[in-house]
């Protein structure tokens, strides 16, 4: 009779449960949540239930960039890669965490620095290839306060933090990264957004890579040492889609 120890990938399932912690980054979604304003909300419909009907099934009618979800980058670059054009090898990453939440508290236009990313390199070592960079700012413990979130002042400027170009560029160029994420609902701050300027979004897809929009939990877990796991169905041509993002640590 085989056991475990006879397959090590079953194995190391075995001592990834054991010993290590997994830490959900992915909210729950719902009709009537916090979203891009010029997404509709979502719809559902319960149209089987258990009582009468043996079973039960839900109709949502929903855009693709719902929730915590994926951007491949055909959301923006037409021609690029779908979602379904992205291997299952890229859906399990290592994890890096670039924490400003402490002064994004003190002002929520904040955006990283590439002194950030060195702080971060001279604690950790270098940011790896191929690593997800997700980028901390606490904005989640907002949720689901749709007017906290989108923080608009009386000129009808939002304030929230996002992404800077040169840490960006760095990234991709000097460090070879292969994904980011967010707390927000957008790549770029607030400031930006709120004058229609999305270039930051722009830049990272026009460079193949992809992004996890509206995560949450990055509190909880490490700033270097764990991996991320991002997955999210198959649409044929897809340019976007709630996915489910979760993180393997130490405790």
């Amino acid at each position: 009779m085989s056991t475990p120890s006879d397959h090590p990938l079953w194995s190391l399932r075995e001592q990834l449960v054991r010993d290590h912690v997994f830490t959900d980054l992915t909210h729950a979604f719902f009709p009537g949540m916090p979203h891009f304003p010029a997404f509709p909300d979502e719809e559902r419909e319960q149209v089987f239930q258990v009582e009468p009907d043996g079973f039960a099934v839900h109709r949502h009618t929903i855009v693709g960039q719902w929730g915590t979800h994926v951007d491949p980058p055909s959301h923006f670059v037409d021609g690029a890669r779908t979602l379904d054009d992205v291997p299952v090898q890229q859906m399990i990453l290592p994890l890096v965490v670039i924490d400003i939440s402490e002064r994004v508290a003190q002002d929520p236009d904040a955006v990283p620095t590439v002194e950030d990313v060195a702080a971060w390199e001279s604690r950790n070592g270098t940011v790896p290839a191929e690593a997800f960079v997700a980028l901390r700012t606490d904005w989640s413990r907002r949720w689901p306060d749709a007017e906290a979130i989108a923080n608009v002042d009386g000129d009808g400027t939002a304030h929230y933090p996002g992404w800077s170009r040169p840490v960006l560029e760095h990234l991709v160029a000097e460090r070879g990264i292969r994904a980011i994420g967010h707390e927000t609902t957008d790549t770029d701050p607030g400031s930006a957004t709120s004058a229609g300027d999305y270039g930051l979004e722009l830049y990272l897809l026009q460079q193949d890579r992809w992004q996890i929009e509206l995560m949450t939990g990055l509190h909880r877990v490490p700033e270097a040492g764990a991996l991320v796991v991002a997955s999210w169905p198959k649409p044929r041509r897809g340019s976007g889609f709630p996915a489910r993002v979760f993180a393997i640590h130490r405790p």
